[in-house]
């Protein structure tokens, strides 16, 4: 059973960075697509990015393109997001989920997502 966690998260100013970590256990990440949502409070929760199983194919929401950038190392089995130039509206749990998929797409909807992480707090701040 695929599990993941979490790490990375943290209070940062408007303009600085963060990079989160998703470390996947008990599976290999070549067969799974991989998501990053957020969830603020009081709203729903989002995609922000996701990897397809083969790493080829990457997708972002339009209000992170060109500041995040996803990625993932096969060897430490984990995903990564890089968040570049936060904003206060980028507050929220950040999560990590996976579905099994040889796809070479990847989806931003959370229901194609079977197995989730516990979540990791990001907070922007001055």
């Amino acid at each position: 059973q695929l599990q993941l966690v979490e790490s990375g998260g943290g209070l940062v100013q408007p303009g600085g960075s963060l990079r989160l970590s998703c470390a996947a256990s008990g599976r290999t990440l070549d067969y799974y697509a991989i998501g990053w949502f957020r969830q603020a409070p009081g709203k729903e929760r989002e995609g922000v990015s996701c990897i397809s199983s083969s790493g080829s194919s990457t997708n972002y929401a339009d209000s992170v393109k060109g500041r995040f950038t996803i990625s993932r190392d096969i060897a430490k089995n984990t995903v990564y997001l890089q968040m570049n130039s936060l904003k206060p509206e980028d507050i929220g749990i950040y999560y990590c989920a996976a579905y099994r998929s040889r796809a070479n797409v990847c989806s931003e909807y959370p229901r194609f997502y079977g197995s989730w992480g516990q979540g990791t707090q990001v907070t922007v701040s001055s």
